[in-house]
Parts: structure tokens; sequence; C-alpha cells
């Protein structure tokens, strides 16, 4: 699996419970942050709900069903990217993220997005890799018009929210598209 050093400051590791600590730290200090988008925040309440998710992620990750990698930057944890359960017949994935406040502006995600769709159609042999984003989510929605990933359209309501529904915008990249070494 993809265990990487992307640069001098970033790498991407595959998740494990060794890190069930440090991302719950990161996501309690940035709760009110990542909450404005992500609709999981508020039942990671303790370590324990850390551990089990990452749990999830390692048994996910064996069964090739799906992969969620540890961003670290300058050997700290910054965040995570995964894709999302693989439609290995269609052979596509869908790319999820979230980094920490203080260090968005670094290109950090842009770089690790990169690294890890580079993967997918390299290594992992995916002919389609989708990134969902809340309309009005500019920053997440950056990602992937920085990878020239193509806008395919807005899925109404498709996501609920906590206490409302928000639209996501779909942007797809297909294999054929991907320059290898971007």
């Amino acid at each position: 699996m993809l265990n990487r050093i992307i640069d001098g400051e970033i790498s991407l590791k595959p998740v494990e419970a060794q890190d069930s600590e440090s991302i719950f730290a990161l996501t309690a200090a940035n709760r009110s942050y990542l909450r404005r988008w992500l609709p999981w925040v508020d039942s990671t309440k303790s370590v324990e709900d850390t551990r089990t998710f990452i749990e999830t992620c390692v048994m996910q990750c064996d069964q090739r069903s799906a992969l969620h990698l540890c961003i670290r930057y300058r050997d700290e944890v910054a965040g995570l990217v995964s894709f999302h359960p693989f439609d290995w017949p269609n052979r596509s994935g869908s790319l999820g993220y979230w980094l920490s406040e203080h260090l968005q502006g670094k290109g950090i995600m842009t770089r690790s997005c990169r690294e890890a769709a580079q993967f997918g159609f390299g290594e992992l042999g995916l002919n389609r890799i989708e990134i969902r984003c809340a309309v009005q989510n500019e920053k997440s929605r950056a990602i992937p018009e920085k990878l020239q990933f193509t806008n395919e359209g807005t899925i109404r309501d498709g996501e609920w929210l906590y206490d409302k529904f928000v639209d996501l915008v779909i942007y797809g990249m297909l294999a054929k598209q991907w320059p290898a070494g971007r």
C-alpha cells in the first residue's frame, strides 16, 4: 500500500492504531473549523472514537475496500486523505480529505491528493477518481480545480450536514486524462 514521502515536508502512510491520539487531538483542536463541512465531527468525542474509526480503516485497507492515509507535515499529523469505498468492478474511487486549519494555504492537500491520485491511477489501476465537495466549500473545491479535475455537475441536497442538506459538486478525473508525474 501507499507509504510515501512526497517531498521534504509531506509524507503519506496508511492510518494505524498508533495514530489514534494524534488524529483525535488534531480533530479536537480543529473541531469548529472541521464541523462546518464534515458530518462525522460531532460523533468523534474521544480517542476511543478515533481508535474505533482507525480499526475500521485498517480492516477496509486489508480488504482492499478503502484506503485511509495519514498526512504528515514536517513529521506531525496534519490531516487525512482517503479513498472511500472503491468500486472495483468499475475501477473507480472517491477521494475525501481534511487538513488542520492552521496548515492550509501551504499546498499540503493539493500535493497529497496529487500523490493519492497518482497511486490510484498508477498502482491501483483505477479508471476514474471523483471528489465531491460542498458547493460553498471553496477551499475544498480548490483542490480538484488545481489538479484539473472536470466539474461534472452538482447533486442538489447531496449530503445531510447536521441540520440541513448541502449541494455537492462532483469533480472527476479519468486515467487517460491524468498525466504521470503531474
